[in-house]
């Protein structure tokens, strides 16, 4: 019968530990002599070897078990000493795997601190053989040893002390580097999960814990960019936001990788960067962002993301802007004064954050009670009432009351007046805030009596008289508009639709118009409802949410309902601008642009009401501000399937299909590209146009600036493996075309590469005007007019049929009534084609002109077909001439054509001269806009169904047209976007300049009226740098013309600096002026300011909501970078100058920050200068000398630090202002750094000073690369370890090896994992043995394998040895490294794979 594991065990230990029995009688005076015990261990291992043998694999593990238990149920030390010297020589002659002993030793429960002898003989045993044991087997080891000694407790016997300390001996030998039994980077991470920030390791450790966890401060300041908790980004409503703003939601604090031991302030949670960004207008999506709060979860009870850190931050901005109420001066008078706009944008963010869950009402208010409580702040109670009516009025039908009922606790707190508040003057729009509480209090009585709530609300006594007032207003039937009566009643009543339907009722009826009265509109037979005045600003403005909602509401409805109704009577003109109005409040998101894109635009669509639509197109391309990119995409997408349906191919409505498409296209920001159309990789044609080249040429422009400006492409020569790759592939199988090579030069690399591989091949000139000549004698042999018709307007004829009308035009000075009969017939979509061939030929046409008086009749003509004839409009005409692809002189030719269209006769001139004259682009400040309009009109009537022909013919034609309402647009502004595309091909073809600058001066006034006047000169001077660099007047000239057309409607200030416009505006070619460093710091400190939110600002306060940019920073940011992109001087001296700005000690990273900001939006000349920088600073004694600098380099390189003490020097700086720039700058901009490394870092790297400072450089930004560009990350990875090597052989000491191998861990673990193994084990196997030892764990080699080198190892000990000294490690002695390798066995660490932790 076969004997159990543990029988077997037991006869051959207990066989071992017998004694004789005068042994027992005599205990402790009998020894055995060495040679016994020698034999002792030699036959009980000779049995324990013999059985294991026997013994299956999987009951090893067991068996060491039984062993360690059978050990530790020995109560004689010297049998305990005696088994566990058997243990130890059984695992010294490989009989037993270390690692499965010691994880029995020290999982043994009968291992306890108060057995003190078995407690120190265990240790002493692990000690001996931990060497053996793999490096993931030591982590654990680590954790297992250190998890014990937690149970030692705070007080014990002083005279135990040294045996318990067995067990520190064990963690000592485990940190030792030079022992090198584990990275030290795994032991620092257990050590750090162990004892976190702030918390003390275990007495018994003594400072052996905290020196070993100091010793990888250098490698967590490697990892840390200078000054990171001051540096703020520029909040833009893009969205369009990188990783380097993430913080922890529940936390605040920055996501840092790894667990190492941080400068404290960058644990802290970052409230300051959250209340920066919050106080920005339009910052919510960028808030949202940063917290990765997610919207889409509102209809998901289970997943309410209530977001604590965020509640708090709004509730001290609400108390932030209760200071500011406290202190600034005729505040009730303050009208747009600074806090007024803080309190009208935290009511929009207090409504978003609380309506999607994110914030909790009552915990809201009850925090702004206690942090109000005592304070005495009372100016500001109205705005803050006003603020918490908007949320109430909207949620409390349904929300429970209770709660709503905090909110009296505040007014307890708020309103301490014993006798009753005076009513205010009801004709100021501030008397709404006045009323705010009193509007509260008739909200929640309401709610008390439609839940039949016990609780009873009485009015307070102060507020008696508000009430009163309220109460017979709403008795008095007849409402005017001259004063916010109506407001106040809709406001309080919002909730009560008896009471609310009388005022909501005379705002609705004010802006429908009456039903009896008619109005006209531009064109024939368009007639619309006839109120024209729209509902102030100022009254919406004191609207409650809730209010506006209703409006909006009712007016959508009753759009829809006359779209359904086919009504032939178009909407009134206050109507329509009201309801633009209202889509510029966010708070109203869902129900106005949402609604607006998602189901007044489909179901208009639906009904075939093209009136209505047409209407709501002009509504998006002349009054929308702010609208989210992803709405404008969405529209984009709306309009390409529209253009297919045959109902549009009617002349107005397809020209505003276009017109609205080209905006669209055109406005967007080089941000909001890429996150926007790789929305549609899987379905590009959506965002495409089937048949419109001009558009997806404009798109591919856009495509172009855009990834110039964002530097999408820097580093990279194709577009393969892109997003734009499927977007460009669909164009060029819808639209095929080429570029003229003055354009494509502009290109990115990239794009310019695939449209040379996609190249073509063109009709020959000589081919069309044959075309031409043979159509046109078809044209005059023909008789029958039906066959005529059919035959030119025949669907796949040529498209040359203006061609035929021009030479009709040019033989006969006349066009007959089939001339027009077949115009009809080709319909609007198709006659585009003919537009393009016209303009080829055209061009054609006046290259083969004689010139003098041939090409004055050219010009009449064509001018006719546009102005006497209506064939083309203007803006379609110039748009498909200025994106032909013509070279050299036919370019040339082509832009002279464009140059008289627009200035030779002065039928457009006079247009422009007298819209720009007699307009004021703040149309939300108008109450007349409609009267100008139709004036404009009448003088100079839009003709766009071919009236003009119509009248010339023979017999003239009577036209009676239908046309689909005008209520903004007119051929001025229908030109801006083209005029935008018409300029930036002009800038590329150099010989036009002249002609650039002619028509800047006499066009140039039609900016006044640009959607986005500073990023048009932003976009274009920064996309057409490398073209402007030597053309300095040209330069000026832009900016002076597109400023000077905005000069009546700004105030001072606005944009450019004095300095600049006194100096930098006069063309003086003798002596162009230089502007020196107090400039440029002027310059920065405008921003700086700007950032700071400094009260009165530099920029004039003005409403963001209409504003080009959403907020001051954005504004400051963009106008500065115009300024210096418009300076007569190289980029290279601008960077330069901007790195050079003498910073101020207080907020030194505020400059910093701001530099960073400004050179990063810059084109690459600009910024570039900083690599010239870092190689100065690398080529500088400081870090090429030794003896330079006796200190330790890394508190030279701890900028906050150094500058505290007064002794920062050149290189710290540096290094900064570097992180500075580097974290505001794109993926593309960082992208670079590889190259940089590798190319022209890595040949001057050579000391070891060198080396961390280029670490310090890149470190920070692995993480970045790694969520961005992993490429990247991967090639700096292998550079490091090649400039590691350089150091190494050129150096004969290291003294900082154990920082670099920390460092390098970290990459390996954090981000690389073993992606570049195969590199980096080459370099590594060249290195000194102490330095190939500690990085053994990368290569997989064991110790055995580095022992080789191990006495050269022992010898560099004390090399080491100064290192571990000077980054503060413990010091073993050192002959600790050759006492490793006898102990050590081959390790297992081979087996094993290394992933990231």
């Amino acid at each position: 019968m076969a004997l159990s594991m543990e029988t077997q065990l037991q006869n051959i230990f207990e066989d071992v530990v017998k004694t004789e029995m005068i042994e027992e009688a005599f205990a402790g005076m009998f020894m055995d002599t060495p040679e016994d015990e020698r034999t002792k261990l030699i036959s009980c291992l000779g049995a324990f070897r013999q059985y294991w043998g026997t013994l299956p694999q999987d009951s090893h593990e067991q068996c060491v078990q039984w062993i360690v238990r059978f050990i530790h149920s020995q109560h004689s030390p010297k049998r305990i000493s005696f088994l566990y010297d058997c243990l130890g020589m059984a695992v010294e002659t490989s009989l037993l795997p270390p690692r499965m002993v010691c994880v029995a030793l020290i999982s043994s429960d009968s291992l306890e601190w108060e057995r003190t002898r078995l407690w120190a003989l265990t240790f002493k045993l692990i000690r001996k053989i931990i060497g053996g044991v793999d490096y993931k087997g030591v982590r654990d080891l680590l954790k297992a040893v250190l998890d014990k000694i937690q149970t030692v407790p705070i007080t014990v016997s002083s005279a135990i002390v040294q045996q318990l300390l067995a067990a520190r001996e064990v963690v000592e030998y485990i940190l030792d580097r030079n022992a090198c039994l584990l990275p030290a980077y795994f032991a620092v991470t257990e050590i750090r999960k162990l004892y976190p920030e702030g918390h003390l390791s275990h007495w018994l450790l003594g400072s052996l814990i905290s020196d070993f966890v100091d010793s990888f401060r250098p490698t967590a300041r490697i990892n840390s960019i200078c000054g990171r908790c001051s540096l703020l980004p520029v909040v833009n409503n893009s969205g369009a936001i990188c990783n380097s703003w993430k913080l922890d939601p529940t936390t605040l604090r920055f996501p840092l990788r790894g667990m190492l031991p941080y400068d404290k302030d960058l644990f802290e949670p970052q409230t300051g960067l959250l209340r920066y960004v919050l106080e920005q207008p339009y910052s919510r999506e960028m808030v949202c962002n940063m917290l990765g709060l997610n919207k889409q979860t509102l209809n998901i009870a289970q997943q309410k993301q209530r977001c604590p850190v965020l509640e708090e931050q709004l509730v001290d901005l609400v108390v932030y802007a209760m200071e500011r109420s406290e202190t600034e001066e005729h505040f009730d008078a303050d009208i747009g004064g600074t806090s007024q706009l803080l309190w009208q944008h935290l009511s929009s963010q207090l409504i978003f954050f609380v309506l999607f869950q994110f914030a909790s009402f009552p915990h809201m208010v009850l925090s702004l009670h206690q942090k109000l409580a005592g304070r005495g702040l009372i100016k500001g109670r109205d705005h803050l009432m006003w603020v918490l009516l908007q949320f109430i009025s909207g949620s409390i039908q349904k929300n429970a009351l209770a709660d709503f009922l905090p909110v009296m606790k505040l007014f307890d707190l708020l309103y301490p007046e014993k006798e009753c508040i005076p009513v205010p003057d009801i004709s100021k729009p501030q008397s709404t805030h006045s009323f705010a509480m009193t509007c509260i209090w008739i909200h929640l009585n309401r709610k008390a009596q439609n839940d039949n709530s016990k609780l009873q609300i009485l009015i307070p006594h102060s507020l008696k008289l508000h009430h009163e007032f309220l109460q017979q207003s709403l008795r008095n039937k007849t409402l005017g508009m001259s004063d916010y009566k109506i407001a106040l009643l809709c406001n309080a009543y919002s909730t009560n639709s008896d009471c609310f339907s009388l005022p909501m009722g005379v705002l609705v009826e004010t802006i429908y118009g009456n039903g009896s009265m008619r109005i006209n509109l531009p064109g024939t037979s368009c007639m619309a409802s006839g109120s024209v005045t729209p509902l102030p600003m100022n009254l919406l403005d004191s609207l409650t949410v809730h209010a506006k909602m209703s409006l909006i509401h009712s007016i959508a409805t009753r759009v829809i309902k006359l779209a359904h109704a086919k009504s032939s009577i178009a909407l009134a003109p206050a109507l329509v601008e009201t309801y633009s109005r209202l889509l510029v409040y966010m708070e109203i998101e869902s129900l106005g642009i949402k609604g607006f894109i998602s189901q007044l635009l489909p179901n208009v669509f639906k009904s075939h009401a093209w009136g209505i639509l047409h209407t709501l197109l002009e509504m998006f391309s002349y009054r929308m501000h702010h609208i989210q990119p992803h709405y404008r995409v969405q529209l984009l997408s709306h309009l390409h399937s529209l253009a297919a349906v045959p109902q549009t191919n009617q002349n107005q409505l397809h020209l505003c299909v276009e017109s609205t498409a080209l905006r669209l296209i055109t406005a967007l920001g080089s941000s909001e590209v890429q996150p926007q159309f790789t929305r549609f990789l899987n379905d590009p044609k959506t965002v495409l146009s089937a048949e419109s080249e001009e558009l997806n040429r404009a798109l591919i422009l856009t495509l172009a600036r855009a990834t110039h400006v964002t530097d999408f492409f820097t580093g990279s020569d194709s577009i393969h493996g892109t997003w734009c790759k499927d977007i460009l592939q669909t164009i060029m199988n819808f639209t095929p075309h080429n570029w003229a090579s003055h354009t494509l030069s502009c290109f990115p690399a990239p794009l310019q590469a695939f449209f040379k591989q996609n190249n073509v091949p063109q009709e020959s000139r000589f081919n069309l005007k044959k075309n031409v000549e043979e159509e046109y004698r078809k044209w005059k042999s023909m008789a029958n007019e039906n066959d005529i018709i059919t035959h030119f307007s025949m669907q796949g004829s040529p498209p040359l049929f203006l061609c035929l009308l021009w030479k009709m035009l040019l033989e006969t000075d006349r066009i007959n009534q089939i001339g027009f009969r077949v115009l009809e017939r080709i319909g609007a979509r198709a006659l585009v084609a003919h537009v393009r061939t016209f303009a080829d030929f055209l061009v054609y046409e006046f290259s083969t002109s004689a010139g003098g008086q041939q090409l004055n009749k050219c010009i009449e003509i064509l001018n006719d077909m546009v102005w006497k004839y209506n064939i083309v409009t203007l803006d379609r005409l110039i748009l498909c001439l200025a994106m032909r692809s013509h070279e050299g002189n036919e370019a040339q030719v082509c832009y002279f054509i464009i140059q008289l269209l627009l200035l030779k006769p002065n039928d457009f001139r006079n247009r422009v001269n007298d819209f720009v004259k007699e307009n004021a682009p703040e149309h939300w400040l108008q109450s007349d806009w409609h009267s100008k309009h139709m004036n404009y009109h009448k003088k100079y009537p839009e003709k766009l169904y071919f009236e003009g022909l119509a009248e010339q013919v023979n017999p003239p034609l009577q036209l009676q047209p239908q046309y689909l309402p005008i209520y903004f647009g007119n051929v001025c502004l229908r030109f801006l976007p083209v005029f935008d595309i018409v300029i930036h091909r002009f800038l590329e073809l150099l010989p036009v300049s002249k002609s650039l600058e002619t028509l800047l001066d006499h066009l140039g006034g039609l900016y006044k009226f640009h959607d986005r006047p500073v990023t048009y000169l932003y976009n274009t001077l920064h996309y057409y740098e490398r073209h402007l660099r030597d053309r300095t007047n040209l330069k000026r000239k832009l900016v002076h013309a597109i400023m000077s057309s905005l000069k009546d409607n700004r105030t001072p200030g606005w944009c450019l600096s004095e300095t600049y416009l006194k100096f930098g505006m006069n063309p003086r070619e003798d002596n162009v002026w230089i502007p020196d460093d107090t400039y440029y710091c002027k310059l920065i400190g405008r921003l700086v300011d700007t950032m700071a939110g400094k009260s009165p600002g530099p920029f004039p306060n003005c409403d963001w909501r209409f504003n080009e940019f959403p907020n001051p920073a954005a504004h400051a940011l963009h106008v500065t970078c115009v300024e210096l992109m418009a300076l007569a001087v190289p980029g290279k001296d601008v960077g330069n100058a901007l790195l050079n700005v003498v910073l101020k000690r207080e907020n030194i990273t505020a400059w910093m920050n701001a530099i960073g900001l400004v050179i990063t939006a810059l084109p690459e000349p600009y910024w570039i200068v900083l690599h010239d920088r870092i190689i100065s600073v690398l080529s500088s004694p400081a870090l090429t000398s030794e003896t330079e600098w006796a200190g330790n380099p890394f508190a030279l390189l701890d900028f906050t630090a150094c500058h505290q003490s007064y002794s920062e020097m050149n290189c710290s700086y540096v290094l900064a202002l570097t992180h500075a720039v580097w974290h505001h700058s794109s993926i593309g901009q960082l992208s670079l750094i590889p190259k940089f490394l590798s190319e022209t870092l890595k040949p001057i790297v050579q000391t070891e000073f060198q080396l961390l400072y280029v670490y310090h450089l890149v470190g920070p930004f692995l993480q970045r690369f790694q969520q961005e560009r992993t490429r990247c990350m991967l090639e700096i990875g292998v550079a490091f370890y090649e400039m590691l090597q350089a150091v190494d052989q050129h150096c004969q000491h290291l003294s900082y090896m154990d920082p670099i191998c920390d460092f390098l861990y970290h990459i390996k673990y954090m981000y690389t994992g073993d992606s570049v193994k195969e590199q980096v084990e080459k370099i590594i196997m060249t290195l000194r043995p102490a330095m190939k030892l500690r990085l053994r764990f990368i290569t997989h080699s064991s110790i055995i394998e580095t022992s080789s080198a191990a006495a050269a190892a022992a010898s560099a000990s004390s090399a080491s040895v100064s290192s571990s000294s000077s980054a503060g490690a413990p010091q073993p002695p050192p002959s600790s490294l050759s006492s490793t390798n006898a102990t050590a066995s081959p390790s297992s660490s081979s087996q094993h794979a290394h992933t990231p932790i």
